[in-house]
């Protein structure tokens, strides 16, 4: 048995550019706390073998998601969950005046940050 507490600082940065926290690790996924600022828009990015499930905990933001089959904005606010399944084109940004802060599950875990991909998103990041 495992147990955490969000650390104080950030550990890394996302690929697409967030803060992040580590949080659990285990043989079939992992956990993070995300957080973006107010007006950052992060890189759009693909996973070559890794989904994920969100849930937002504070603030404001949009993700973009793309797949073979479909194409939508999502608003993401406290109380929403997402999934981005493997080989999903992705883009979030925060569009409020607080941090938007999100967990973050990788199915399997993270293999390392060769995992993503950057490519043309829906807005220009700012990073």
């Amino acid at each position: 048995m495992k147990e955490t507490r969000l650390p104080a600082l950030p550990d890394a940065k996302s690929p697409a550019g967030a803060d992040i926290r580590f949080l659990m690790d285990g043989a079939t996924a992992n956990m993070i706390h995300s957080t973006v600022p107010p007006g950052q828009v992060n890189r759009a990015t693909i996973h070559a073998t890794v989904s994920e499930f969100w849930f937002v905990l504070e603030g404001l933001g949009e993700i973009w998601r793309k797949d073979a089959v479909e194409e939508r904005v999502t608003s993401l606010q406290p109380g929403v969950s997402i999934d981005i399944p493997v080989g999903t084109a992705f883009q979030y940004r925060n569009v409020g005046d607080m941090p938007l802060k999100f967990i973050c599950i990788t199915m399997p875990p993270w293999p390392g940050d060769t995992e993503a991909t950057h490519l043309a998103g829906v807005w220009k990041p700012t990073l």
